[in-house]
């Protein structure tokens, strides 16, 4: 039987501190658990809890029905900071709802950060949730786009 990707996901990966990163995790089985405005409220307070600040700094979010899109500055470790994202999140819902692993894109120098959160909030829209993102609930940056 075929397993999931997880694992290539980890291939190549480097964790640099003061760089920037765009994480993106999944829920199990891609459930919808963000379409509850607890579970979705619950998921964005974690992004400025000060376990995850120790680690990474947040940028810019989206929370989707079932997965998020997280832009950081990377303070130390990428896998730690995502980890302790996922627990905390998990803890407070009491459940363990992610899918394994996660995927990132470290961002290259020519890569404009706020034209990638830009890009990130924009997600309801292109998703057809809102037709307006001030619309949508569950995001924000650091920046007034």
């Amino acid at each position: 039987m075929h397993k999931p990707h997880g694992n290539s996901l980890r291939k190549g990966r480097v964790s640099l501190p003061n760089h920037y990163y765009l994480i993106t995790i999944v829920t199990k089985n891609r459930e919808k658990h963000f379409t509850n405005p607890e579970n979705a409220t619950i998921a964005a307070h974690h992004f400025y809890h000060e376990t995850i600040q120790k680690n990474a700094q947040t940028l810019a979010y989206v929370i989707m029905p079932d997965h998020i899109h997280w832009l950081i500055n990377l303070h130390q470790g990428l896998s730690e900071a995502t980890r302790k994202y996922k627990a905390r999140v998990s803890w407070d819902l009491g459940s363990g709802i992610w899918q394994r692993g996660f995927h990132d894109h470290a961002l290259r120098k020519e890569e404009n950060i706020r034209e990638t959160a830009r890009y990130i909030i924009a997600n309801p829209v292109r998703a057809k949730l809102v037709d307006n993102i001030n619309d949508y609930p569950y995001w924000n940056t650091i920046w007034l786009l």
